[in-house]
């Protein structure tokens, strides 16, 4: 079964319909984006090395951090496209009644832009962009280290 027919699987069985991605709330975009760059995050990390769990927690942290996706996004957004810019800008503007523990306003909110541009590919379905998407923003993350 291919990739796009094990998630068609999943929506099937689950009763699952997406919609428009578009018409979202910025805030629940970057709330299933979280969960998707943080599945991707540990499953890259589990992937290279067998460790201890509390050390992928602390490697997977490092990316997974407010700081860190500010800087990817900053990176990248010249590599959006007006679609994916005006997604971020929504998930930057919105007012979140939650703040992130180590990161400035200004961090968490280009974070949470991030997130929403990242749960709007995959809301719709447009998995090679996500990849493409978290692939510069790590590379650029890499490169600022």
């Amino acid at each position: 079964m291919s990739e796009t027919g094990s998630f068609q699987y999943f929506k099937d069985i689950f009763h699952i319909e997406h919609g428009q991605p578009e018409l979202y709330s910025p805030l629940a975009l970057a709330y299933i984006g979280d969960s998707v760059f943080d599945i991707m995050i540990r499953t890259m990390e589990v992937s290279q090395v067998n460790k201890q769990v509390n050390k992928y927690h602390k490697d997977v942290s490092k990316i997974v951090c407010a700081p860190a996706q500010a800087k990817m996004i900053m990176a990248l957004k010249e590599h959006l496209t007006e679609e994916e810019r005006d997604i971020y800008k929504r998930g930057r503007n919105a007012n979140s009644y939650t703040k992130a523990k180590n990161a400035t306003r200004t961090e968490y909110r280009k974070a949470t832009g991030f997130e929403a541009v990242l749960g709007y590919l995959y809301l719709k379905e447009d998995f090679e962009r996500l990849t493409d998407v978290v692939k510069m923003g790590l590379d650029a993350l890499q490169e600022a280290e």
